[in-house]
């Protein structure tokens, strides 16, 4: 007898998960009509991409379809079409070098260089995506049916010791630049080096000033603690985090605590969070990884001063080591999670997305840009709703990019 009732549960309990999963079957592929229609709907931007990068080696076309496994390409136009992306901050990232007189015109160059191929890469397909500077630049091609290419700059070691390249940035076309990157720079402390300024420097403060006088957004990923928190104290601007996670969850450097969130909501900005699976969860142990890669770094100087030859051996040797070790990514639940967590602590007006796309940026079920409606998909499965999807996708974002540039205009009022 007691086999047969341990049989009769086993068959009931079977009956009763079919069940289940019978009737979950139509939530979800209502759930799936209903994150499409809301995805196609909203206007959908990425604050944070490294796909300049990309577009300045010959042999990549951003007009057409990359495979993100076989090329390690993330983004092109084809596939933010497939994915429902409407648009992105294309950066223009260079990474910090020496902070010398040479070293400043060195990267002026190369900053210039990277912008006039973004640039081009623009205007060579006019049907199909154009240059926004405002939001209503963002929402007019959207309605034309075209993508939008914002532009930002990563790691203000370009403006170098001189005021007058914010404004030379500015007009170049950049709307945010991400004051520092892994390493300080005469602006502030980066949160992955050690202390230099204790914060934001005397000439970081002027920076701030020149970008609330311009209404250009200021990004304080990468920055330290110390520095978030001057920058906080002296803007006049909401400010930005164009890729970064909660703290809480994944304990980086380069995450926001929650008192970081809270003052970061109080000054009403917005942190974009980012899909690099490091800043998402904390990464297995990996030695041999971590061995292979350090060695890398080392043999190609940090990837600084190296000839096109030399970083083409570098990526090759980068890449190899990404194929033998392969790294266990998270997932777009977890992504979710933390957007959970930002909206508990700090308020749904104070969320986004930035990838980092194509600068190491991407996680399973949101590898490229082509998948970007999954995430969408889990914000409807966790009962977001229309509107929360609208300001989570880019609503929040523009808001505080229209906040600077109407405080920017009182500024020059009163001036």
């Amino acid at each position: 007898p007691s086999l047969m009732i341990k049989q009769a549960i086993a068959i009931l309990s079977l009956i009763i998960i079919h069940s289940t999963l019978l009737g979950a079957l139509p939530a979800s592929k209502k759930n799936i009509r209903k994150a499409k229609r809301i995805h196609d709907k909203v206007l959908t931007i990425d604050s944070h991409n490294d796909t300049p990068l990309r577009m300045v080696r010959p042999d990549f076309d951003w007009g057409e379809r990359h495979d993100a496994k076989s090329s390690r390409s993330k983004v092109d136009l084809v596939r933010m079409k497939e994915g429902g992306l409407d648009g992105a901050f294309f950066a223009i990232f260079v990474g910090q070098g020496p902070r010398t007189t040479e070293g400043y015109e060195k990267v002026k160059q190369r900053t210039m260089m990277i912008f006039d191929t973004l640039l081009n890469a623009i205007n060579r397909y006019p049907d199909k995506v154009g240059l926004a500077l405002t939001p209503d630049d963002a929402y007019r091609l959207e309605k034309e049916g075209k993508r939008v290419a914002f532009i930002g700059v990563e790691n203000g070691y370009p403006v170098g010791k001189e005021i007058g390249m914010v404004q030379a940035l500015y007009d170049r076309g950049a709307r945010y630049i991400t004051l520092v990157h892994t390493r300080n720079n005469d602006i502030c402390d980066s949160s992955t080096d050690t202390l230099g300024f204790d914060g934001l420097s005397d000439f970081g403060s002027e920076v701030v000033a020149e970008m609330n006088r311009l209404g250009m957004m200021i990004d304080v990923s990468h920055a330290s603690d110390a520095s978030f928190y001057d920058i906080l104290e002296i803007t006049r601007s909401p400010i930005i985090a164009s890729h970064s996670c909660a703290r809480a969850l994944c304990d980086n450097p380069r995450n926001l605590d929650d008192e970081m969130l809270r003052a970061l909501a109080a000054n009403g900005g917005v942190i974009q969070m980012c899909i690099l699976s490091d800043y998402v969860k904390i990464p297995a142990p990996n030695p041999q990884r971590d061995s292979a890669r350090a060695a890398v770094r080392e043999k190609f100087r940090g990837f600084e001063d190296l000839t096109d030859e030399e970083m083409k051996q570098a990526r090759k040797e980068w890449y190899g080591i990404e194929d033998q070790f392969p790294r266990e990514l998270a997932n777009v639940s977890e992504v979710v999670d933390h957007i959970d967590h930002i909206v508990e602590v700090a308020g749904i007006d104070h969320v986004g997305i930035g990838t980092d796309f194509d600068g190491g940026g991407g996680v399973t079920g949101c590898y490229d840009v082509s998948e970007m409606g999954n995430i969408t998909l889990e914000l409807v499965e966790r009962n977001y709703s229309e509107e929360d999807i609208r300001k989570i996708w880019g609503g929040n974002l523009m808001r505080v990019m229209n906040e600077d540039r109407r405080i920017a205009q009182e500024i020059a009022h009163r001036r």
